[in-house]
C-alpha cells in the first residue's frame, strides 16, 4: 500500500489498491493510466479520494466506491479525473470548507458524487476557480453561499446533468469573467435563485436547465453580466421566471426569452427587467 502523504508518484500501486476484482466498475482509464479505488470499509483501498488524487498520475482516475466520506478535495494546476459509484452512493462532504475546491484546473472530468458542506462557515458545497474540466452527474447542496461558485475570466467547465438544491444563496452563481456551459441542470429548493450571474465580461451559456422550487427567481442577471438563455424551464419560484438588470444582455435578446424558454408557473411572472433585482434580501 503507498504512503498516502508521501509527494505524488509515478510508480504503480500494489495490487492491494487496484484489485483486479472491482475493474470492472470503474469506467475506462486514458491510454498507459490506471485506476485508483477508494473505499473506505476496505482497508486495502484508500480511506478518502484526496488521499488517491494525491497519488494519481496525468492519465489515472480514482473511483470512488459506495459511502459517505469525510474529506476535502483540492486539486491545483493539473487535470483530474474523479469518478464515484453514483451521486446517490457516494457522499463528500466537509465541515470545515468546501469539499470539492479546482483551482486551475487544465482538463478532466468530475462524475457520480455528491458534494455536501454541513459547516457554519461562509463557504459554498463547490468552488470552481480558472478551471476547464467537465462536471456531470453530481449533487451539489447545502452550501452556506452558493451551491457552485465558477469564478475567474479563464474558468470554462462544462457542468452538466448535475442536480444543485437547498443551498442558502443561489444553486449556481457565475461571475468574475466566467463562461461555463451550464446543461441539464436540475435546481430547486435554493434560498435566492436557481442560476446567478454576475459582472462584466461573465458570459455563460444556460442551456435546457430546470431551475423550480427556490426561494427568489428561476435565473438571475446582473452587473452587466451576459447569457445565452436557451430552452431553460423556470417555474414553481417564488418570485420570477427571469430576472436581468437593464445594462445585461441575453441571447436571444430580452423580447425573445419568452419565446426561446419556459418560464410559466412563477407568481410573480415569467421574465422583469429592475434596477432592483436583491432589494428584498437587502443587497
Amino acid at each position: 500500500m503507498p504512503d498516502h502523504s508521501s509527494p505524488h508518484s509515478q510508480e504503480q500501486p500494489d495490487e492491494a489498491v487496484t484489485p483486479k476484482t472491482d475493474e470492472g466498475m470503474a469506467p475506462p482509464t486514458l491510454e498507459g493510466g490506471k485506476t485508483l479505488f477508494v473505499d473506505a470499509n476496505d482497508p486495502q483501498c484508500y480511506p478518502r479520494p484526496s488521499a488517491a488524487l494525491k497519488d494519481a498520475g496525468p492519465e489515472d482516475q480514482v473511483f470512488v466506491k459506495p459511502g459517505i466520506y469525510e474529506d476535502r478535495v483540492f486539486v491545483a494546476d493539473r487535470n483530474i479525473r474523479l469518478i464515484g459509484a453514483g451521486r446517490d452512493k457516494v457522499q463528500i462532504f466537509s465541515r470545515r470548507s468546501s469539499p470539492l475546491y479546482l483551482q486551475r484546473v487544465t482538463s478532466g472530468r468530475v462524475e457520480g458524487l455528491t458534494f455536501r458542506y454541513v459547516g457554519s462557515d461562509q463557504h459554498s458545497a463547490m468552488n470552481i476557480l480558472d478551471s476547464v474540466c467537465t462536471i456531470t452527474k453530481c449533487r451539489i447542496l447545502e452550501g452556506i453561499l452558493s451551491g457552485v461558485v465558477m469564478y475567474g475570466p479563464e474558468c470554462r467547465p462544462t457542468f452538466s446533468e448535475n442536480e444543485v438544491c437547498y443551498n442558502r444563496e443561489s444553486g449556481i452563481f457565475s461571475f468574475a469573467g466566467a463562461r461555463p456551459y451550464i446543461s441539464q441542470n436540475t435546481c430547486f429548493g435554493n434560498h435566492h435563485f436557481g442560476i446567478a450571474v454576475r459582472d462584466d465580461g461573465t458570459s455563460p451559456d444556460i442551456v435546457r436547465n430546470i431551475s423550480r422550487d427556490n426561494m427568489l427567481s428561476g435565473i438571475l442577471l446582473f452587473h452587466s453580466a451576459k447569457a445565452l438563455l436557451l430552452n431553460n424551464h423556470c417555474h414553481g419560484n417564488q418570485h420570477w421566471g427571469i430576472v436581468m438588470t437593464p445594462d445585461c444582455q441575453s441571447s436571444p435578446a430580452q423580447e425573445k426569452l419568452l419565446e426561446a424558454n419556459t418560464l410559466g408557473e412563477n407568481p410573480r411572472g415569467s421574465l422583469i427587467i429592475t434596477h432592483e433585482p436583491l432589494a428584498e434580501i437587502g443587497r
